[in-house]
């Protein structure tokens, strides 16, 4: 296919869903957005490989910057590779990540800019900055990788299951014991599974409404 009808077909492709969806109906945005929950108890259901390939199938559809795309995942869900995990977290977080069917360590690569020529091939040159600025590289993977992080957790309950996305562990072990020999930094966990609601405890917390958070100039 030639470059003009590959983008007479990208075009074609958005006029058809566009005229087709206008706008998500409400239970799809109440199951990504608006009753979605942060669970921290979990059933005992397991979760597929391609529950997971359909996860990330969704992920890396979401934009970044120049479509740089440095986040990266290792899901966790063997119970040996739990343990390995275990140590790396804090005490608050180990009862409930080794219940979860799978967690995600989502990280993200120094080294994305390796790939300019593949993923941005209108502006390849646009490599050579981040290859010469290792702080500049450092602080985009981490940004593009956390917008991707969001992606996650949005395609994670788009498919019908929960996440339990957190911070609390130790970083400089995770890396040690999973990303050893890339050139990948963790970023935050993300707890896959099947929620279970005994766990949830209360309503809703506080979300700050438009007004308070928000201007229009």
């Amino acid at each position: 296919m030639s470059e003009e009808q590959a983008l007479a077909d990208a075009h074609a492709r958005i006029t058809d869903y566009r005229a087709r969806i206008q706008h998500l109906d409400a239970d799809s945005l109440d199951l990504i957005f608006r009753e979605g929950r942060n669970h921290n108890w979990w059933q005992d259901k397991d979760v597929s490989d391609d529950q997971l390939r359909e996860i990330y199938d969704l992920v890396k559809y979401g934009s970044t910057s120049s479509n740089t795309q440095p986040a990266r995942l290792i899901f966790i869900r063997s119970a040996e590779a739990k343990e390995r995990l275990r140590p790396c977290l804090m005490p608050a977080n180990v009862d409930k990540t080794m219940a979860a069917p799978v967690t995600a360590l989502l990280a993200y690569d120094l080294d994305f800019y390796t790939n300019f020529a593949k993923l941005y091939p209108v502006r390849p040159e646009m490599g050579e900055r981040f290859a010469n600025d290792a702080a500049v590289a450092q602080h985009f993977a981490f940004q593009q990788g956390t917008l991707q992080g969001a992606y996650l957790i949005m395609a994670i309950r788009a498919i019908g299951l929960d996440a339990g996305a957190m911070g609390g562990f130790n970083t400089e072990a995770a890396d040690a014991e999973f990303l050893a020999g890339r050139n990948w930094k963790s970023n935050f966990l993300c707890n896959i599974g099947y929620g279970d609601l005994e766990g949830i405890k209360g309503p809703r917390l506080y979300r700050y409404g438009f007004d308070e958070v928000c201007d229009i100039i």
